[in-house]
């Protein structure tokens, strides 16, 4: 049987969780498929969960697998930094006996973490209500993959095409877009010309309060068709 713990090896949770332009665009984006049962897969250190979790959900669980991480999370629930609809699990969905539970399933940067992805979704699927959703934000194109990628753990970058691939037999495929057109730029700067492991903390915010800004409103122009962001949405099927 696979473990249900690890320890995260990656160094930015801290530095993204400041991204708070970002994260308001990414919860635009989810907002609409998130039902009143969420299972957040690789919950991290909750920076994501403060944004999307509105605290209005019945259930709101993060799942975490490294002990150290999921520790903090719950910490950050018990003193109401996190709404108290949520809760830390540790462990992760091929270890879970979770069965038609949950509303929604989220990952948010964390497919690419995950070398068989496939079973993941299909792991995912399983543990969703009929009309349920699995929503994936993914790091884009794997001719971007840089030190950063290696050194935070991702197996890969998607495309619409790869990530569309991984749709379940008993899902259907709702959602397929790109994000953050304007911040291709920086990562594709990156790729050519500074290859960095560990972007700096003045980076981040270049990249969040100008670059983002100007995404949200240009990608809807461009059709959603580049960024350098990949999102997915998949229903389960009855």
């Amino acid at each position: 049987m696979a473990s249900d713990t690890s320890t995260y090896i990656g160094q930015e949770l801290e530095l993204f969780a400041q991204a708070t332009h970002w994260k308001n665009y990414i919860r635009q984006q989810v907002k609409p498929f998130l039902g009143d049962n969420v299972l957040e897969v690789g919950a991290g250190l909750g920076g994501t969960t403060r944004f999307l979790c509105d605290g209005s959900q019945n259930r709101w669980t993060c799942l975490e697998p490294d002990v150290s991480l999921a520790a903090k999370l719950q910490l950050a629930i018990d003193t109401g930094d996190i709404p108290a609809c949520c809760e830390s699990s540790v462990g992760t969905l091929a270890t879970t006996g979770a069965e038609q539970a949950a509303d929604t399933v989220l990952y948010i940067d964390v497919l690419e973490h995950i070398e068989n992805d496939a079973a993941e979704l299909r792991n995912a699927i399983r543990v969703l209500r009929p009309g349920g959703h699995v929503v994936v934000l993914s790091p884009a194109h794997q001719w971007l993959f840089t030190p950063f990628d290696e050194a935070i753990g991702h197996f890969r970058r998607y495309t619409k095409r790869t990530l569309g691939a991984l749709t379940p037999g008993n899902a259907t495929l709702v959602r397929l877009a790109y994000l953050d057109s304007v911040g291709l730029l920086a990562s594709l700067a990156n790729r050519l010309l500074l290859r960095s492991a560990e972007p700096t903390h003045r980076q981040i915010q270049l990249w969040d309060k100008g670059m983002v800004r100007t995404s949200r409103y240009l990608d809807p122009m461009l059709g959603r068709r580049i960024g350098k962001s990949v999102l997915g949405v998949w229903r389960r099927n009855g």
